[in-house]
Formats: C-alpha cells, sequence, structure tokens
C-alpha cells in the first residue's frame, strides 16, 4: 500500500470505529433489548414493555413512561448480566483503541517511529476488532433468548427483538470492519524495509559494475 492509500484507509477505519462505538454506548444505555409483542387475541394493549440490561420500562397508551432499574443484579438472569459485562468491556477497548489508532495513523505526529507506529496501529485494530466480538455476543445470545421464549408455546408473555439488538449489531459490525482496515492498513513497502531493499539492491548493483 501506497502512503496516500495507507492514510485512507486509516482514516477510514478510525471513523468506521467511531460511529461503532457511539453505537456500543447506544446499545448499551437504551432500555430496548426487548420489547412486547402484539399478538394473539389481544391486539390492543394499554401498555408495552421494553427491557434493557438496566432497566425496564413501561410506556403507557396514553404516552407516559415509566423506568424503573432493577433491584438485584445476582437475580438477573444470566444473559443480562453478560451483556452488563461484555458491553461495558467492549466500550472500554474501543476508547483505548481509538486512541491507540490516532497515535499509530499516518496523518497523526504522536509517534515519529515510523516501525513503532505500524505495530500501534496494528494492535488498535486488533484491539478494536475484540470490541467488536464482546459486543455480537451479547446481542446474539440475547436475541436468541427472545426468539426462544417467542417460540414456546408454554410462554403467555411473547416478546420481540428490541432496537438496541439491532444497534448492537450494528455496532459490532463497524467495529470489526474498521479494526479489519486498520489492521491491513499499514504500508507494508514503506518503513525500514524500503530503505533495507535500497540498500541491498545498491550493494549488489557495484560489484556487477566493477566487473564489468
Amino acid at each position: 500500500l501506497g502512503a496516500m492509500a495507507s492514510s485512507g484507509l486509516q482514516a477510514l477505519g478510525i471513523s468506521l470505529c467511531l460511529l461503532g462505538l457511539i453505537a456500543a454506548v447506544v446499545c448499551c444505555v437504551l432500555p430496548k433489548w426487548n420489547q412486547s409483542s402484539f399478538v394473539g387475541a389481544s391486539i390492543v394493549t394499554a401498555q408495552t414493555h421494553q427491557d434493557g440490561i438496566w432497566k425496564n420500562c413501561v410506556t403507557q397508551s396514553t404516552g407516559q413512561q415509566q423506568c424503573k432499574y432493577y433491584d438485584s443484579i445476582l437475580a438477573l438472569p444470566s444473559d443480562i448480566q453478560a451483556a452488563r459485562a461484555l458491553t461495558v468491556i467492549s466500550i472500554v477497548l474501543s476508547s483505548l483503541g481509538l486512541l491507540l489508532a490516532v497515535a499509530g495513523a499516518n496523518f497523526t505526529t504522536c509517534l515519529e517511529d515510523d516501525g513503532v507506529k505500524g505495530k500501534v496501529a496494528t494492535g488498535a485494530g486488533a484491539l478494536l476488532v475484540l470490541a467488536g466480538l464482546l459486543v455480537l455476543v451479547p446481542v446474539s445470545w440475547s436475541a436468541n433468548v427472545t426468539i426462544s421464549r417467542f417460540n414456546d408455546p408454554l410462554v403467555a408473555d411473547k416478546r420481540e427483538i428490541g432496537t438496541s439488538i439491532w444497534v448492537g449489531w450494528g455496532a459490532a459490525g463497524l467495529l470489526i470492519l474498521g479494526g479489519a482496515l486498520l489492521c491491513c492498513s499499514w504500508p507494508r513497502g514503506g518503513g525500514a524495509g524500503s530503505s533495507y531493499s535500497a540498500k541491498y539492491l545498491s550493494n549488489s548493483a557495484g560489484p556487477a559494475r566493477t566487473n564489468v
């Protein structure tokens, strides 16, 4: 990759990861991991329930909404406990990965040594890919639980996949794609490698001229 192409890929990767971080925060905070499903005999209902990983909310038909934080962490289902931990860790890793990505980018002067910048940019990309996977696991797990309960005939309170799940899938895709671009953006032919090959060619060309 050339220097211009590498800088462009790094800028694109950082932009995608920044959007992924914002989406991950929205997914974590928004109390819409699952919501009431209007199926069955009751077509018209006076309340709509929405559950998140921190609180659940009830919206009245008049538009008034009441939310309540969960009382006990130990009383929560395992998928919600895992979602809390993994999404928070993902947000922290994403923030750290973005800082490292900016420091290791070609268009910044935070680091002077090209070899160190390449390693930092690659490491930041791997960190952001990991952060994307940490978002993907809890949202997929929660979606699987919601779908299983929806298809269970013994469960009367049917729920559907909420907005946070879709936002979480989008966040995971943006972080993984942006991190992969950062891992592949460092110019393989630049830096110390190019100077080494130039010296090698210069030294090999010398004896050929003397033989002639």
